[in-house]
């Protein structure tokens, strides 16, 4: 937007070529160029052949100089230039906020150039505050994007408009720089490439992995299912014999004794009975002894006392 806006602010001053073919005038076109507000770009101006036909007149042959250096110079490149060419041109108050800007625009390159001290030396400035007075000016020309320091005497330069020219034969330093970047960022994308490819690979590797563990899990789930079924089928057919064995041998158990105790009742009925048999036969034995040594009448009331008894 800014260079579109610098651009359009120029094209006046190259119709006003056409039409500048004495060297004065050329000459003034370049100092009512400079001293615009709104013109920050210079590189069509100084190809026009009226302006590059100064450098064959002398006296006019420095304004073509000053032309170059707002085009891709800073104003530490001015106050040189005043040494070694002594006819370089004054600057208005106009032209020097100019170049002053266009040089901080070119000093924002590096953040270590951008300490009050270093710009309050390399601009030409009076005071800290004069430091600060320039950067707020070119934040709101729209030429960079920045954060005064005032603590720490350091301005934080986060943007800055393409508004400077190319200088020459930078074209070639320009390509290969590019070629550079362009070759870092070709390897870049190559590894992100690699790494995409991995992070994909382990990820359909995990899936694979995820997969065939929850078909072992359910498989085992369901071996685990069918063998919890069958023991219950089978510890339920089991506990059903376990119970007929039982009552079984309960009864088995409660017939032998039933049968024991009547074997036993019979035995002592058998055993009473033997006895009684013995002493009966113990008192017919008595009954049949002879009675040759006691008194016959005695041994008649014993048969009685026997049969009462």
């Amino acid at each position: 937007m800014e260079q579109t806006k610098a651009l359009n602010a120029l094209e006046p001053y190259l119709a006003l070529t056409k039409s500048a073919t004495a060297p004065r005038a050329a000459a003034d076109l370049v100092t009512q160029a400079t001293s615009n507000p709104n013109t920050y770009v210079f590189a069509e101006l100084l190809q026009a052949p009226q302006i590059q036909a100064l450098s064959q007149t002398p006296e006019y042959a420095p304004y073509l100089q000053l032309l170059e250096i707002f085009s891709h110079g800073t104003y530490q490149t001015y106050t040189t230039a005043q040494t070694s060419t002594p006819s370089l041109p004054p600057l208005n108050d106009a032209q020097v906020l100019k170049l002053r800007q266009l040089s901080l625009l070119t000093l924002a390159r590096n953040p270590h150039n951008l300490t009050y001290t270093n710009l309050q030396t390399t601009l030409g400035l009076p005071s800290p505050r004069a430091v600060e007075e320039l950067v707020i000016s070119a934040i709101y020309a729209g030429l960079i994007e920045a954060q005064l320091d005032p603590r720490h005497q350091t301005v934080h330069v986060s943007g800055v408009a393409p508004l400077r020219d190319p200088e020459p034969n930078s074209i070639p330093s320009a390509l290969a720089a590019l070629r550079a970047f362009s070759a870092r960022c070709e390897t870049t994308l190559q590894d992100l490439e690699n790494q995409v490819t991995t992070v994909r690979s382990a990820a359909i590797s995990r899936a694979t992995e995820k997969q065939t563990a929850s078909q072992t899990q359910a498989k085992l789930l369901e071996d685990q299912r069918r063998a919890d079924t069958n023991a219950s089928a089978l510890g339920a057919h089991t506990r059903g014999q376990n119970r007929i064995i039982d009552a079984a041998v309960a009864r088995l158990r409660g017939g032998g004794a039933a049968s024991l105790g009547v074997q036993s009742r019979s035995g002592k009925r058998g055993s009473g009975s033997l006895e009684t048999s013995q002493d009966s036969d113990e008192a017919m034995d008595v009954d049949e002894e002879d009675p040759d040594e006691g008194d016959v009448g005695q041994g008649r009331k014993q048969r009685q006392s026997r049969r009462k008894l």
